[in-house]
């Protein structure tokens, strides 16, 4: 496999990001005492930090590895929403397509963190289904993009804040189906059987044993296969990519399916990491169709971003290099 070349066709894909979008805050400080009003640490701040989360993080990610990104969303209509805007736009994610709603506010995870440790996050967000008005406006912008600009690929990528209707996955299916536009699918409980026909989806180990209420007591090829028979059996989909935490990722279609194991890495956050291995799946799937080394790709990729502490986008040039050394 010429990786290069590989890479050099990302810039060809233009790919549609649909899901709900997030603002991360990190909040990094040091502690010298506890406080004497309560027994909690008190944390002296050093600094303040924006990045982009969500479905956002998965199109940074898209946008890193040089694919023609636009992010789909609707967002409150506060200050918020102009930070993530403009954290999106510095990083050639087009936002011509964002949508602002005043009935919601933008989902903002401020976490405060010292010695690089995760001390305390606070979420402010809505979570409440789209109105039907912030729905047909969602649904009617991404369907004159996709008439207009002809994407390879769609993402959905849902963390249950209420952008993602049944509704709206159903009608952009459909729609993106009839233009020969790939579906891609980083599910979560509340519509995770919506996504029916798209042609990968990628839960992770977790999310698949509840969606399908099954116990394993054994994480193995055969009990992999079954799961796999048993999503395919209500979703009608082509490919599962399920990722396995440490064990690393699992794949099936019609024909093949294959444990990959992970590489050893100095994990320091699993913050983003299903965010980039969607991105980097969707990516090499588009280019190559070779469902083997996308999974392959994408392991590497979800790997070397837990190494990085909070939501980091996969680095093209690091990932190449890993890519060239564990499968050249």
């Amino acid at each position: 496999m010429n990786f290069e070349e590989l890479f050099q066709q990302f810039k060809k894909c233009k790919v549609a990001v649909v899901g709900d979008v997030m603002l991360d805050t990190y909040w990094w400080g040091h502690v010298e005492r506890i406080s004497p009003e309560a027994p909690v640490p008190v944390v002296t701040l050093d600094k303040r930090e924006y990045r982009i989360g969500g479905a956002g993080n998965v199109a940074l990610n898209l946008a890193s590895l040089g694919a023609a990104v636009s992010v789909f969303s609707v967002t409150g209509n506060d200050d918020d929403a102009m930070v993530l805007e403009r954290l999106l736009s510095e990083n050639n994610i087009n936002t011509s397509y964002l949508l602002k709603s005043s009935d919601r506010i933008t989902t903002n995870k401020s976490r405060i963190i010292s010695r690089n440790q995760q001390m305390m996050r606070l979420d402010s967000e809505t979570t409440k289904d789209l109105s039907p008005e912030d729905e047909n406006n969602l649904i009617e912008t991404i369907e004159k993009y996709i008439e207009e600009q002809h994407p390879s690929v769609l993402i959905f990528e849902d963390y249950n804040k209420g952008v993602l209707t049944e509704n709206v996955i159903t009608e952009i299916i459909a729609f993106a189906k009839k233009h020969a536009c790939i579906v891609a699918v980083d599910p979560k409980r509340k519509n995770f059987f919506a996504y029916k026909d798209v042609d990968i989806f990628k839960p992770n180990l977790k999310e698949v044993k509840e969606g399908l209420n099954v116990l394993v007591d054994e994480i193995n090829l055969s009990s992999l296969k079954n799961i796999h028979e048993q999503l395919a059996e209500k979703l009608h989909h082509h490919i599962s990519l399920i990722t396995l935490s440490e064990k690393g990722v699992f794949y099936q279609d019609e024909k093949q399916s294959k444990i990959i194991a992970s590489h050893i890495r100095n994990i320091a956050d699993v913050s983003g990491a299903g965010d980039t291995v969607i991105a980097v799946a969707a990516l090499v799937f588009t280019s190559t169709k070779d469902i083997h080394l996308m999974a392959e790709i994408a392991n590497i990729a979800g790997g070397l971003v837990c190494e990085e502490v909070g939501t980091m986008a996969i680095d093209k040039g690091r990932l190449m290099n890993e890519c060239k050394l564990l499968l050249g």
